[in-house]
């Protein structure tokens, strides 16, 4: 078996020399433009009513994919699985920090991931489990009793607003790759 010693001083350098010559810097499309307007526009509009953008913004690039199907795909996936994810803390944040019934907390933790896992399978909802676990624990361990309704409701929000946001826009402004968008309302002419 060789290794990297037994291999010639000169092909390294060649190696070396080759991958120098063939990068590129990536370029600037028109995926990465819409994405930075959809999270502009968001970031804008949370300004002016003072509010902090960061999930509506997270669920615009989400909601922007890679082309329109997939940003469908991945978008949907994170606002369901935030609000599986925002559900699932509603119901456990009291259990999980009162102990009800003198279970300890460490064990509400593990049956409000079991109970997302299971309802993520059953929904066919694979993708929004990643996303819906990040909302579960972020609200069960780290927002205060006295907010954590409203800020779970307003996260699930957030999110469907930067979803939806990307979406339209992908959809107003698509990329010269891809086929024209279907309709939403109406009859396709050629059906």
């Amino acid at each position: 078996m060789k290794t990297r010693k037994d291999i010639p001083k000169e092909k390294k350098k060649e190696k070396r020399e080759e991958t120098r010559e063939t990068w590129r810097p990536p370029k600037i499309g028109w995926r990465m433009i819409k994405t930075l307007l959809a999270a502009a526009l968001i970031a804008l509009a949370y300004s002016t009513q003072g509010r902090n953008p960061c999930f509506a913004c997270i669920g615009a690039v989400f909601g922007m994919g890679n082309v329109l199907v997939g940003g469908s795909k991945s978008g949907g996936n994170r606002f369901i699985g935030t609000i599986m994810g925002g559900v699932i803390a509603l119901l456990f944040y009291p259990m999980y920090h009162y102990e009800l019934w003198g279970i300890p907390s460490w064990i509400y933790l593990s049956i409000g991931l079991f109970v997302l896992l299971y309802i993520g399978e059953l929904l066919g909802a694979i993708g929004g489990i990643q996303p819906g676990a990040v909302v579960f624990y972020v609200v069960i361990l780290t927002v205060p009793e006295a907010t954590y309704i409203e800020y779970t409701i307003n996260r699930m929000i957030d999110t469907g607003i930067g979803v939806f946001v990307a979406l339209g826009l992908d959809r107003l402004l698509p990329s010269p790759q891809e086929e024209p968008p279907v309709p939403i309302f109406g009859r396709n002419d050629e059906e």
